[in-house]
């Protein structure tokens, strides 16, 4: 089924004023399905959200041929993501041009994963307007909350030296505890991961490079 053109300048120019961030993401056409399947697997992972395709990274509407851009929206969301990442899809008919409005919401099956230019399938985040790659401990993370599995009370050595050192420095990242708690990549993703299901630990995102630090509400 075609989806329906419907006529609405002040939705999507409302939309576009409110700029690019975590849930919303301008593109000017679809040129690489690829890409756009990060869009998608960003989106999913990470709280839903909006493509609003046939827009400039300006807010400038250049409109889109909206029977082969949708096509390409589906195949980017069935085809190139891994589990296929539902969404919703709407065209507009803004300024006399078509403006396709793709939404994402939250899956409750993450992780969602993308094909690289490689075959390779990444997980993907949403951090502020850019889409990354998701690092090991958050993937592992959304693994047990799709197979609820629950936490478990450990405090061994390696824990005590996490706890220790957050204790004397506001964070630490991923290879940096490895290093200080001389122990493989492996074994840091476990302790971490039920640390952070435990609420004792938190992972900050906002930084290029993942950080861990002890909740704040403790």
């Amino acid at each position: 089924m075609k989806p329906l053109i419907t006529d609405d300048n002040q939705y999507i120019h409302s939309l576009i004023r409110s700029g690019e961030g975590q849930h919303l993401d301008f593109k000017y056409k679809i040129d690489d399905v690829r890409k756009i399947a990060r869009s998608f697997s960003a989106f999913a992972n990470t709280g839903g959200g909006k493509l609003l395709i046939g827009v400039k990274d300006n807010g400038k509407i250049s409109g889109v041929k909206n029977e082969e851009e949708a096509y390409m929206a589906e195949s980017a969301a069935l085809m190139f993501c891994r589990p296929e990442v539902a969404f919703h899809l709407k065209i507009w008919q803004v300024e006399g041009k078509c403006v396709l409005e793709v939404d994402i919401p939250l899956s409750a099956t993450r992780p969602h994963f993308a094909q690289d230019e490689n075959g390779n399938w990444v997980a993907y985040v949403r951090t502020g307007d850019q889409n990354r790659k998701a690092n090991r401990v958050l993937v592992a993370l959304w693994k047990h909350e799709k197979k609820d599995l629950a936490a478990f009370i450990r405090y061994g050595k390696e824990e005590r030296t996490l706890i220790n050192y957050l204790g004397e420095h506001d964070q630490i990242t991923f290879s940096k505890f490895m290093k200080v708690a001389r122990i493989n990549a492996t074994q840091a993703e476990d302790i971490l991961v039920n640390l952070i299901m435990m609420g004792t630990v938190e992972m900050n995102l906002s930084d290029p490079v993942a950080t861990f630090r002890i909740k704040k509400d403790l």
